[in-house]
C-alpha cells in the first residue's frame, strides 16, 4: 500500500508542476484568467497530495507495536483476540 500511495502522491505534485508550467508558459499566451484558474487549480493539489501519502490504510498496522509496558500490551492483546507469545 505504501508504494501506491507514493505513486499517486507524484502523479498529483507532477500534475500540480505541469499545470504550473502550462498556465504561465502556454495558456497566458491566449487566456490569463485561464491561466489564473489553472493556478489556482494546482494550489489545491499539494494538500491533497499530503493528505493521500500520509494516509494509514487497512494494511498498516502501526498501532500493533508494542509499548514496551508488558501489562499494557498484553491487556490490549487480549482486546483484540490474540495471544502474545512469551
Amino acid at each position: 500500500m505504501y508504494a501506491h500511495r507514493r505513486h499517486v502522491y507524484f502523479v498529483m505534485m507532477g500534475t500540480c508542476i505541469g499545470l504550473f508550467v502550462l498556465a504561465w508558459g502556454v495558456v497566458r499566451l491566449w487566456s490569463v484568467p485561464a491561466a489564473v484558474g489553472m493556478c489556482l487549480v494546482a494550489m489545491v493539489i499539494p494538500p491533497l497530495a499530503a493528505v493521500v501519502a500520509n494516509r494509514r490504510g487497512p494494511d498498516d498496522r502501526w498501532w500493533d507495536d508494542p509499548s514496551g509496558d508488558p501489562q499494557s500490551d498484553e491487556w490490549w492483546d487480549e482486546l483484540d483476540g490474540r495471544k502474545r507469545p512469551r
